[in-house]
């Protein structure tokens, strides 16, 4: 079951003057689905609630120092078990209430805080809190670790007050620590090289986390330095009880001067507490600092200077010339790997022009065995054209030429089969002026037409698409052969230098890559050639 958070919530100042149940709920709902909520006199003032502080997790904290009255009323969301809950009121550190569980039989549904959801809802009572600390402790018998604490402080707040404050300084054998016991206003203090560390100790109180110390440099009157970790240990007060200290390094201390240590409540909620009300609160020393510092005269300085700027412009003419040479040789090489790639490109490329006028040639032949002779006139008149394209050494053509070449080749393709095809383009493609690879797709509807509806005949078909796809042009060949297992490798050596074709020219072209995916079954093949933001 999840963790129900009960932390005590928010509450307003209404216009009338009654007792505690006569005020206005305010709350705030937690994941888990619990609510406390609290009530105070109507005409109470300087009320602070729902205050958290990161150094104290699952507390809350409620200044009411003009409240007479309070009264609580704990909540539940209908599907929470309420069985697994206990809770324990403290007045003043003396138990009230102890690991209650909660009274089912005065369970009442209401829409706590004015919202639309029903609750489970009972009072945990009203109790005077006049000069008084009030204290509920909620958790699950289930995580009984998980305690959220709600603190209601009907005191006036003690005003911090520094006990002593020291440095820690390196020895021989370790470290050393020497302090000013119960300092003024005013404390000077020498920082020497051992010395590293800054020490404040506060007096104790039992509200230690509402408060946070800062460091403020008078002369800029700008703060170097804030923390809320108190740690307590090391100092024992009158009471034999820890003292809270915090540490601060040495190196926030950037000049000797005059720094101000002001230690004081953390600004309460949603209501803040005015300045002057806060002073209230808030301790305030004046800490005389004196560092070490080494002097230099002027000549020393000036020679420093000349140093220091021909050290930092001997180190930048490296640089640059480092960065131009490395820029230089990384151009060089990639130059060279673009090279070598076309080279291996026209290689494949004259491995698939002998392949496709091999595989024409035999087609013309089977027609002139088969008599077919006017078949076979045409099939050589389109093999002609289609051969000069074939072996035309430009790498890159437009649209428009490769679907003519591919127009070319099915119809010879068709006088032998009598198939069916469709070539298209979509209509934002600028077919005229988009170049791609010359015959990047022939030799997949070579594939499609010799391995997958020569055997179908007329009932053969043929799709190519040119298509747009934001910045990509997608390239696909479909027919509704027979189909074939994608994950085997096959003799043929069309698709095998097709594919690594496409490799070799995705190292040419790195920031435009070329992705194939081919998909087959018994109900045909689909080929996809992905020129990833070609457009």
């Amino acid at each position: 079951m999840k963790k129900i958070i009960f932390i005590f919530l928010n509450l307003v100042i209404a216009i009338s003057t009654v007792t505690a149940q006569k005020g206005i709920d305010f709350n705030k709902i937690y994941p888990s689905g619990g609510k406390l909520l609290m009530c105070v006199d109507s005409s109470a003032k300087n009320v602070y609630y729902s205050n958290v502080f990161p150094n104290q997790p699952n507390t809350s904290f409620s200044y009411l120092p003009e409240v007479n009255n309070i009264s609580f009323q704990i909540n539940f969301r209908k599907n929470i078990n309420i069985e697994h809950y206990r809770y324990t009121i403290l007045v003043d550190d003396k138990s009230i209430v102890v690991n209650k569980s909660i009274n089912k039989a005065q369970l009442k549904d209401t829409h706590a805080g004015g919202d639309d959801e029903v609750f489970r809802s009972t009072t945990l009572g009203i109790f005077p809190i006049k000069g008084k600390i009030i204290t509920i402790l909620v958790y699950s018998i289930q995580t009984p670790l998980d305690i959220y604490k709600s603190v209601f402080y009907g005191k006036s707040i003690p005003k911090a007050k520094i006990k002593a404050i020291g440095k820690r300084s390196t020895i021989e054998k370790g470290v050393d620590y020497s302090y000013i016991i119960d300092p003024k206003e005013k404390i000077k203090l020498n920082l020497t090289k051992k010395d590293d560390e800054l020490t404040i100790v506060k007096d104790r109180t039992d509200i230690d986390y509402i408060y946070y110390t800062s460091i403020k440099d008078k002369q800029t009157n700008k703060i170097i330095s804030e923390s809320t970790s108190w740690q307590y240990g090391s100092h024992i007060d009158e009471t034999h009880q820890f003292s809270p200290y915090l540490k601060f390094d040495k190196s926030i201390f950037k000049k000797s001067g005059d720094y101000e240590v002001i230690i004081q409540p953390s600004a309460f909620g949603r209501y803040k507490m005015l300045p002057n009300e806060m002073e209230k609160y808030t301790a305030r020393y004046t800490l005389s600092i004196t560092l070490d510092e080494v002097r230099f005269t002027n000549r020393q300085m000036l020679i420093f200077g000349i140093i220091t700027a021909l050290l930092l412009g001997a180190i930048f003419g490296a640089a640059v010339t480092y960065i131009k040479r490395k820029a230089s040789k990384k151009l060089a090489q990639q130059s060279k790997q673009k090279e070598i790639a076309q080279l291996q490109l026209n290689s494949v490329r004259s491995q698939l022009n002998p392949h496709f006028l091999f595989n024409a040639l035999a087609g013309i032949q089977n027609l002139m065995n088969k008599n077919e002779i006017d078949n076979a006139n045409r099939y050589l008149s389109k093999f002609a054209r289609l051969t000069r394209n074939v072996l035309d050494s430009k790498e890159l053509i437009s649209l428009t030429k490769e679907k003519t070449l591919l127009d070319d080749y099915l119809q010879m393709e068709q006088l032998r089969f009598g198939f069916q095809y469709n070539l298209s383009a979509s209509s934002d493609l600028d077919t005229e002026n988009i170049e791609i690879p010359s015959m990047l797709l022939q030799p997949f509807v070579e594939n499609a037409v010799k391995h997958g509806i020569a055997e179908k005949g007329k009932d053969g078909k043929i799709t190519v698409s040119f298509e747009k796809q934001t910045s990509n042009l997608i390239l696909s060949i479909q027919d509704n052969g027979k189909g074939f297992d994608t994950t085997q490798t096959y003799n043929g050596l069309g698709l095998a230098l097709s594919k690594n074709r496409i490799s070799l020219l995705n190292t040419i072209y790195k920031n435009t890559p070329f992705v194939l995916d081919i998909q087959s079954n018994t109900n045909g093949t689909a080929v996809t050639i992905t020129l990833t933001e070609w457009l």
